[in-house]
């Protein structure tokens, strides 16, 4: 329950973080959204570090190469998606984004050699489609020009940032086989922050200060919600905690409609079920497979 409740702790926080983004304004350029979501996310992430007397060892890395590697996705990840979040309503913006764990687990046979049944393969058909379902009408809107076709571009932003994202899982997949969760957070913020940087000549905005709070916010909502889900994995499987990462879809209709005026339209409430549907079936085969490896690591294990 410790860890179910953390998770959905960081879910809400982390929903935050998008509304805080979203009130900033649409014209922001990514770059300094991302700084702002980077750099201040560092302040909470090391005074937990602190806190917990690890700060000094999670500075230690065997591995820069790959923490550069997986920042330079990552970044640009982030980079399309708070594009995608600006320009298109929150609901929608989160239901795109689920595409990341069915590009993951493309990209894990590929790239990982990871072994991919038929039943994962028809879960990430599946969930493509749902996600075709949602993005499509913006997509088809391209030809009308002004504000709709800025969200067509913000969909195809969310689905870049989504493959963006896939990629990056991967990276730290290699990274955990030596690097520790802190580190891995730790350098991720650092690298973001210096590169989204590199963006400042290319025109950053000036901000009012109603714009600046919330990107402030943003970042330490993005630090704090990163905490939370580091230690809610240590309190319970990841796949008993997983599937509460859909709660934010539920979460960010409310927040949409209130704080937003935005209302789902029916074509992204089907398509959304679809692509939850299928993230919670690879979730449950994820579930099933550890159960059966565990039983055969006891079978096999010589009794004294």
């Amino acid at each position: 329950m410790r860890g179910i409740t953390l998770k959905v702790s960081s879910v809400v926080v982390f929903l935050a973080m998008q509304t805080f983004i979203k009130l900033a304004g649409s014209d922001i350029p990514p770059g300094q959204v991302t700084f702002c979501r980077s750099f201040f996310a560092l302040f909470p992430i090391m005074a937990f570090l602190a806190y917990n007397r690890q700060l000094q060892s999670a500075f230690y890395t065997a591995n820069p190469i790959g923490h550069l590697k997986r920042g330079t996705i990552g970044i640009m990840s982030m980079g399309f998606g708070f594009y995608g979040l600006l320009h298109l309503p929150l609901p929608e913006a989160i239901a795109l984004g689920y595409a990341m764990p069915l590009v993951a687990v493309i990209f894990a046979a590929v790239f990982l050699g990871e072994t991919v049944r038929i039943y994962r393969w028809s879960a990430v058909l599946f969930g493509i489609v749902g996600v075709a379902i949602v993005s499509w009408p913006k997509l088809t809107l391209f030809r009308d020009g002004g504000m709709e076709a800025e969200q067509a571009v913000g969909a195809l932003s969310v689905l870049l940032s989504a493959v963006l994202g896939g990629m990056a899982m991967i990276q730290v997949r290699r990274l955990v086989e030596e690097e520790k969760t802190t580190t891995i957070v730790l350098y991720f913020s650092i690298t973001a922050s210096v590169f989204s940087l590199a963006s400042l000549p290319f025109g950053w905005l000036v901000l009012p200060w109603p714009s600046a709070f919330c990107l402030i916010a943003a970042g330490f909502c993005g630090g704090v919600a990163q905490i939370l889900l580091t230690e809610s994995y240590r309190h319970a499987d990841v796949s008993t905690i997983a599937p509460f990462e859909y709660t934010s879809i539920l979460l960010g209709g409310i927040v949409a409609y209130f704080v937003f005026g935005d209302v789902p339209s029916v074509t992204m409430l089907i398509g959304t079920v679809i692509v939850v549907a299928a993230g919670i079936f690879i979730i449950y085969r994820e579930h099933q497979l550890g159960i059966g490896q565990k039983e055969a690591r006891k079978a096999t294990t010589p009794q004294s």
